[in-house]
């Protein structure tokens, strides 16, 4: 058995894209998947299946979050060990003692190597990111509510999906995983 956590982008944020969690489970559930657990009420939930495909598991929650509540949301999906390798890897581990300070951009794929130069530091005042495998990391020392780095303009300058986390979150879904 693999463990997950499946990310899903843009839910229940200012009243849009509603997935209530309870649904989310039973979805999740129905499609073979066992150990189902939410975690907050932003799109985040942990579960376990024998199959070993990333790329076709999101795409069915997908596909079923779409039928069932009529809504096009992205997932994008990563393994317990894939978690555990992105929160290994943090560049940033000072930030650490303040983890609102720090986030986790989780990618929905490999940007092109010719739009990396997009994800330059200019204009972002003292916010930085820094690429991972599959991930951006994003450490806004003042706080990531008034920044210009944000997932968005990630987004159009390295054109993937992206979805973001912050430090607390990330590593909590870990311990779900383990669990």
């Amino acid at each position: 058995m693999t463990s997950y956590v499946a990310l899903l982008r843009g839910v229940n944020v200012g009243g849009r894209q509603q997935v209530p969690m309870a649904e989310l489970r039973a979805m999740l559930g129905s499609l073979g998947h066992t150990d189902v657990t939410t975690y907050l009420n932003s799109g985040n939930a942990v579960f376990s299946n024998a199959r070993d495909d990333v790329d076709g598991l999101a795409r069915e929650i997908e596909e079923r979050i779409e039928r069932d509540l009529g809504i096009g949301v992205t997932v994008i999906l990563r393994t317990g060990s894939q978690l555990a390798a992105a929160i290994d890897a943090n560049p940033y581990p000072a930030a650490t003692a303040d983890p609102k300070t720090l986030h986790v951009g989780f990618m929905s794929a490999a940007p092109d190597p010719e739009r990396l130069s997009g994800i330059d530091q200019g204009g972002f005042g003292p916010d930085e990111s820094t690429l991972g495998d599959g991930v951006v990391y994003l450490h806004y020392p003042n706080g990531a509510g008034r920044s210009k780095l944000t997932t968005d303009v990630l987004e159009r300058r390295l054109g993937v999906r992206i979805t973001a986390r912050n430090w607390n979150t990330v590593t909590k879904l870990l311990d779900l995983l383990s669990d």
